[in-house]
């Protein structure tokens, strides 16, 4: 810690660990409030399927990037970064610590070092992507990443289309894989830093993943689909637990055949998660959330 004097402490872990208990539980020890680093669960269109906070857990402390946004006027990471500077700026003007929260690893990247600088990406080019994208699916984009950047397709985010899709824009627009730009350059911030790591053992974590899912299902995910099915091309549903129950409702498999996917998928991606936070800097270690509680 380099003496600054403010804090952000930030809970990081993967889906279904317990993240959230902790956070509130800091928060309330500390008397401040929580600012969240998930990139969908900021989006009020979108409650169940993202396993949002609460009423009760957003009732007992104030949080932040929650709902706060909408699946019409995307937020990226680049976007994230200035709107949580400056929601934090404020936030220390009030509390010398500052609970932060989430999952996403490239959220937490840009509130705690920075983004490196990316290519800006012609309008043109970034909707023929989407506009085959939609046409031809996942495997279409697998497929052409695996042609035009292996170095991305090598990553291990080939089933994350968000990531995928920008991955395969900046190629087009500059010849370059995205992971030549991602060079992981730190910018100074204003205040020291402390991430937390959570992490559970294997099969507990899917057990925990398995019963969320089904816990989604009975409180009316399908339904909360079936509303958005209007804006199914919209990048900010192109997740795990909507796209699955797209395909469903297309007849492309059954809703049973959607849940057993999403939580496949799920703990997938909570594998990709764990890789991401145990290679940032600040993050020395990983305390076992199933010894929290």
């Amino acid at each position: 810690m380099a003496g600054q004097q403010h804090l952000l402490v930030a809970v990081a872990g993967p889906t279904a660990v317990g993240k959230t208990a902790v956070a509130i539980a800091l928060a309330q020890h500390f008397r401040t409030e929580i600012i969240s680093f998930d990139s969908r669960q900021c989006y009020r269109e979108m409650n169940i399927g993202v396993a949002r906070p609460s009423d009760e857990e957003l009732a007992a402390v104030p949080h932040h990037f929650i709902a706060s946004h909408s699946i019409h006027d995307p937020v990226d990471a680049a976007q994230y970064e200035q709107w949580a500077l400056k929601k934090l700026g404020t936030l220390f003007q009030q509390y010398k610590v500052v609970i932060a929260v989430g999952g996403t690893g490239l959220y937490l990247k840009a509130l705690t070092d920075g983004l490196d600088a990316m290519p800006d990406i012609p309008a043109a080019i970034r909707e023929q992507i989407r506009e085959d994208y939609a046409a031809h699916g996942i495997a279409w984009l697998q497929q052409t990443l695996q042609q035009e950047d292996p170095l991305f397709a090598a990553s291990g985010e080939m089933q994350n289309p968000h990531r995928m899709l920008r991955a395969l824009e900046v190629i087009r627009a500059s010849g370059k894989s995205i992971k030549q730009f991602q060079q992981r350059s730190s910018n100074a911030r204003p205040f020291d830093t402390l991430i937390i790591g959570l992490e559970m053992e294997r099969l507990l974590l899917n057990q925990r993943i398995q019963l969320r899912v089904d816990a989604m299902m009975k409180d009316g995910l399908v339904e909360e689909v079936k509303e958005l099915l209007p804006y199914e091309q919209l990048q900010a549903l192109q997740t795990v637990g909507y796209q699955e129950l797209f395909d469903a409702i297309h007849g492309q498999c059954s809703i049973t055949e959607a849940a057993e996917l999403i939580a496949t998928h799920t703990r997938q991606y909570a594998k990709r998660q764990m890789t991401w936070f145990k290679k940032i800097r600040q993050c020395n270690g990983f305390i076992h959330s199933n010894c929290l509680t």
